[in-house]
């Protein structure tokens, strides 16, 4: 499966945000993109690093 990469891509003025907001604001600046909020230490998939159209929040 190939992924279109384009739009923003890092989000360094939300550190610090609730997630919920963060993934909002995120999902509304590339809307080809999907937001996860993932609780602290919560493991995620190897995929997390190749795959643009997700961020983990």
């Amino acid at each position: 499966m190939s992924f279109i990469c384009s739009g923003k891509t890092s989000w360094p003025e939300l550190v610090g945000t609730k997630g919920d907001y963060a993934a909002s604001v995120i999902e509304s600046e590339n809307p080809g993109v999907t937001a996860a909020v993932i609780v602290v230490r919560s493991p995620v998939p190897f995929e997390y690093n190749i795959r643009c159209n997700r961020v983990w929040v």
